[in-house]
């Protein structure tokens, strides 16, 4: 349910009401408007009828359900975009987010050189895997800690933010002393455990599409970190599993105004995983700002021939420069501005 609160309405009366629907058994989660106060209350459905009740309570305008089963996620709850700050970069609105750098962490050298030339490039947020989930257990499977502490000295080199994976909920706090997003990967989008966990710290979350995901099995997932009070998510489409094997995955570009129809959150698109290709990220990127992307998540490395993962759809500095430059033009046209 939602609960539009007059304009006129008190800290007392909103109060009053949050505290109305903590004694019902739901959890108010509140959202403030340019007009006026709006609070959502979540919990189980079966009681919903209960919550009528507070419409006749002072301040309250109305009482409205929420129809989609993803109720915080959803834009019956919030009409506005939400912006997300990442580190001092905002994610959504008229923003474009730029996350660029390796899949993976491999040295010092590497992090730190890659970081300085995203930046100079145009990136405003700095990727790389300290953790990395790899299909065989015999792959590169990471630095771990020390990866992050590698990417906390780019950070101070370079300024720009750090998005990086956390896989295991016990990892949470320790990913969290050095990330300034935290990513959930594809394999981890039904983590429901970790979701819950990533619910109840205070930083943006970026949550990846899984390979065989639907959209509102995907916002259904949000769900799980939006309950739990974390309400800083950006969604990532990295490509969908499908018959075809000529890209690694199937970008699914039309999943861009799809969620901007049914959800407030940003949503970047992550070309490099979804083609696999680095010669068709550029098109690709292309289309997503063009759909009305939020951003973009996009491989670099110095080296893709030697990198220990994902060489063949990274790109190399120049490159990524290259792209930067010609993506700059459509982010105008679009009404967006890359910062």
């Amino acid at each position: 349910m939602i609960i539009v609160m007059e304009s006129t309405a008190t800290e007392e009366e909103i109060l009053a009401v949050e505290n109305k629907i903590r004694a019902l058994g739901y959890n108010p989660h509140e959202i403030i408007g340019i007009e006026r106060k709006v609070i959502g209350a979540v919990g189980d459905e079966r009681g919903k009828e209960q919550l009528q009740q507070i419409e006749s309570m002072p301040g309250v305008e109305s009482v409205v359900p929420i129809l989609k089963p993803y109720k915080l996620a959803s834009r019956e709850m919030r009409k506005i975009d939400s912006i997300i700050n990442c580190g001092g970069v905002p994610v959504g609105g008229k923003n474009i987010a730029l996350i660029a750098g390796p899949c993976s962490v491999e040295s010092r050298e590497q992090i730190c050189t890659t970081a300085r030339l995203v930046k100079n490039a145009g990136a405003n947020l700095m990727r790389g895997g300290a953790y990395k989930p790899r299909t065989s257990p015999y792959s590169f499977q990471g630095l771990e800690e020390e990866g992050l502490k590698l990417l906390a000295e780019a950070k101070a080199q370079t300024g720009l933010p750090i998005v990086t994976e956390v896989m295991n909920p016990r990892e949470v706090d320790l990913v969290a002393r050095y990330a300034d997003v935290m990513q959930v990967g594809a394999r981890n989008v039904q983590n429901f455990s970790l979701l819950k966990e990533l619910g109840q710290i205070k930083k943006p979350i970026l949550l990846k599409r899984g390979l065989m995901t639907t959209i509102k099995e995907f916002l259904m997932s949000t769900e799980y970190i939006l309950s739990e009070g974390n309400q800083e998510v950006i969604l990532c489409e990295r490509g969908i599993r499908t018959f075809e094997t000529a890209t690694r995955n199937t970008l699914d570009i039309s999943c861009i105004p799809v969620l901007k129809k049914e959800t407030h959150l940003p949503i970047i698109i992550d070309p490099s995983h979804a083609t696999g290709h680095w010669d068709l990220v550029e098109s690709m990127s292309r289309a997503s700002i063009a759909a009305g992307a939020d951003g973009l998540m996009i491989e670099v490395h110095p080296d893709p021939v030697n990198a220990f993962s994902d060489g063949p759809q990274s790109l190399k500095p120049a490159k990524f420069a290259k792209l930067v430059q010609d993506l700059r033009p459509l982010i105008e046209l679009m009404g967006r501005s890359l910062n």
